[in-house]
């Protein structure tokens, strides 16, 4: 954004790969299986369990919109994982602590650059509304990461019952920001989910590639919130 462009009123944003990120689970599978199941499988083993059951997820997270939605998703899940490890260890896993198993391995972390970039905006006076295709307890994972003061609105697709990249959602999200869509931004890290949803409710997307990368023509790309940030007039 140019220095002379006016900063935007309310800025959206992604959750995973924009706030937060997700540590390598495989590691954390392995270690949880061992711990309270005495069971040994390889990293490689652990990580095509995780991969089935990340899978299975995003294809129904959406389930997942109340307690009692949530917590039937995440037994679903933990039996993908269960039946993707090797043969011989289902008898060995029963389910309910499994689910827990599953949970203590799926561990968010909070990108060293949100806190700062989110307490900027808030002290510009924008809003700020996280947009996320993610099930009802995401406002949990940003309580627990000490983001969700810092925000305005968390709307999660399971809850309103759309997913990014339809413009429902955006266009819940100004509702709550109480902008339009000409003073709004929306940063996130997917072309087909965010960059293409804003434009389809007519927000400026904003690409965020962490890891890097090359641009994307026509779309604004940033490495870091930061970046996103313009400094308050003088």
């Amino acid at each position: 954004m140019p220095d002379t462009a006016p900063a935007p009123a309310a800025i959206l944003l992604d959750a995973l790969g924009t706030l937060v990120a997700l540590e390598p689970p495989a590691p954390h599978l392995r270690s949880e299986l061992a711990t309270r199941f005495g069971v040994d499988v390889s990293e490689a083993e652990a990580a095509r369990a995780i991969a089935a059951e990340i899978a299975y997820y995003r294809a129904h997270l959406d389930e997942g919109r109340d307690s009692a939605g949530l917590a039937a998703l995440r037994r679903r899940c933990a039996d993908v994982l269960r039946s993707a490890l090797p043969e011989g260890l289902a008898g060995r896993l029963e389910l309910d602590p499994l689910v827990d198993a599953l949970l203590a391995s799926l561990r968010f972390r909070a990108y060293p650059d949100a806190r700062s970039a989110l307490q900027a905006a808030r002290a510009r006076g924008q809003r700020l509304v996280v947009v996320s295709n993610w099930d009802v307890s995401l406002v949990g994972v940003l309580r627990g990461l000490e983001l969700e003061p810092l925000l305005n609105g968390i709307l999660t697709s399971a809850v309103v019952g759309a997913r990014k990249p339809a413009a429902a959602i955006f266009e819940q999200a100004l509702a709550l920001a109480r902008v339009g869509p000409d003073q709004a931004i929306h940063v996130g890290d997917s072309l087909a989910e965010d960059v293409a949803g804003a434009r389809a409710a007519g927000i400026e997307p904003v690409l965020i590639r962490r890891g890097g990368g090359p641009p994307v023509p026509g779309v604004r790309t940033v490495s870091s919130l930061s970046e996103v940030i313009t400094p308050a007039p003088a």
